[in-house]
């Protein structure tokens, strides 16, 4: 059933184009038409086995293929599809770096996407144990483990042997991996506080000079420093910055889970909000890259014919690419009062798929007697992945080879763009700094306290 070998060496040499998700058409929730297209791209991906270091889905598909009574794809039992699945964490990495039979070649491989079909209808057929909707449940958990005393209670509880046994029996967290405190003092109250100097915008094409910040779960209850630190470099620059009024998860953990119904509703939530935010002249900004991604390029896919979608992709930003084109534009403060020394960057899975090159580098650069070192491998954190009983082992194994690549050159700070992988490396690493986050650097390189 392979493809034929010349045919395997040869892809298409134009750009990667994505398509819409089909996902309201009735063919997409046929399991039957499910089974084939996985059939088809299976057989494909096995022909090739060009993407067997990225994640376990791939080494797990070609161990199936090569115990088979045929040795090829269709000696597999379908029931072992799902296998490959469980799997991926839709990093994107294969479509964006490795595949060469992704769209406009004719073979149209998508295989996050044919993944996330798949989550999609397993889903709808039997959800998820509820330990791992709970954990999918970002917003809910956030409000209530950042009440003051919960807060408290919850990080001590988090930082006790006796209570992790506990957590990983009822919630399915390994007892080993890392997970994060919870803030009371959450940067939406952070915010409520702020006194915002007296700024007036600077527009310069694509940017408008004025930032609507989406605070997302994660740096609102868990780093709400990493968004203060944003604010304070970008009204540095001469950037006003207000807060959107209200949000909820941007939908990425249950995107991965393949609930697109819960997906739904928060676009519903957060869209109408930010799109007034646009109307208003505001540019929009999240220091999450799960988050940016997911309104740069996942809702506008599942939504290509909604205006309000497409109006906010449009004005969305990475914090470092924003600031890129400020400086492009000859806006922005380089006026460093500190060097940074050797940087190690893990460049993060959702930031190389958003197809914006290395900004983060080319900001931190600008600083004097700085030098950052890219290191463009998945740190196997990827949302919940790597802190369920069921795959921590995994992500660990995933993450030991970047970790290698981050030790081949001494560095002074270890930093990600993903708060998660950030710390997800770090706990393998020896820190000469604590600080782990490129708009920290930033911050610190300004000379802001």
């Amino acid at each position: 059933m392979s493809q034929p070998t010349e045919f395997a060496r040869e892809g298409s040499l134009e750009a990667p184009t994505r398509h819409p998700l089909d996902w309201q058409s009735e063919d997409f929730w046929s399991e039957e038409s499910l089974n084939k297209e996985l059939e088809r791209v299976y057989d494909i991906c096995h022909g090739c086995r060009r993407c067997v270091s990225l994640c376990e889905s791939f080494p797990v598909l070609f161990d199936l293929v090569d115990e088979s009574p045929t040795m090829e794809v269709d000696g597999v039992d379908k029931a072992d599809y799902r296998k490959v699945v469980d799997q991926c964490y839709l990093c994107d990495l294969c479509y964006q770096t490795k595949c060469p039979y992704v769209p406009p070649h004719e073979w149209n491989i998508d295989f996050p996407h044919l993944m996330l079909r798949a989550k999609a209808i397993y889903y709808k057929q039997k959800k998820p144990p509820l330990k791992h909707r709970i954990l999918a449940s970002t917003t809910a958990v956030g409000k209530l483990a950042s009440i003051p005393v919960v807060a408290q209670t919850v990080n001590a509880a988090n930082r006790a042997p006796s209570m992790r046994k506990a957590l990983e029996k009822t919630l399915g967290v390994h007892r080993d991996a890392c997970v994060p405190e919870y803030h009371s003092d959450t940067f939406r109250r952070r915010m409520k506080k702020h006194q915002a100097p007296a700024i007036e915008a600077r527009e310069a094409a694509p940017t408008r000079g004025k930032v609507a910040l989406f605070a997302t779960c994660y740096c609102n209850v868990n780093t709400p420093d990493i968004a203060s630190d944003l604010v304070k470099v970008l009204e540095h620059n001469g950037i006003p910055v207000v807060l959107a009024a209200k949000e909820t998860c941007c939908g990425m953990p249950r995107y991965e889970q393949g609930n697109l119904e819960a997906v739904t509703k928060a676009k519903n939530q957060n869209i109408p909000e930010l799109a007034r935010l646009v109307d208003e002249g505001y540019d929009l900004i999240a220091a999450i890259p799960s988050c940016v991604l997911m309104f740069k390029q996942e809702l506008p896919l599942m939504f290509p014919q909604d205006e309000q979608v497409q109006k906010v992709k449009a004005h969305f930003y990475d914090p470092f690419e924003y600031l890129a084109l400020r400086h492009k534009a000859g806006l922005l403060n380089t006026e460093f009062k500190t060097g940074l020394g050797q940087v190690a960057w893990h460049v993060a899975c959702h930031q190389r798929v958003q197809n914006i090159g290395g900004k983060t580098k080319e900001i931190l650069s600008l600083a004097p007697d700085t030098e950052i070192t890219p290191v463009e491998r998945c740190s196997g954190h990827d949302g919940t992945y790597g802190v369920k009983t069921e795959t921590h082992a995994l992500s660990k194994k995933i993450a030991r080879g970047t970790v290698s690549r981050i030790k081949r050159k001494p560095f002074d700070y270890f930093v990600s763009d993903c708060p998660m992988a950030a710390t997800h490396l770090a706990e393998e690493l020896e820190m000469k700094n604590p600080q782990t986050n490129p708009i920290t650097l930033l911050r610190m390189a300004y000379g802001l306290s």
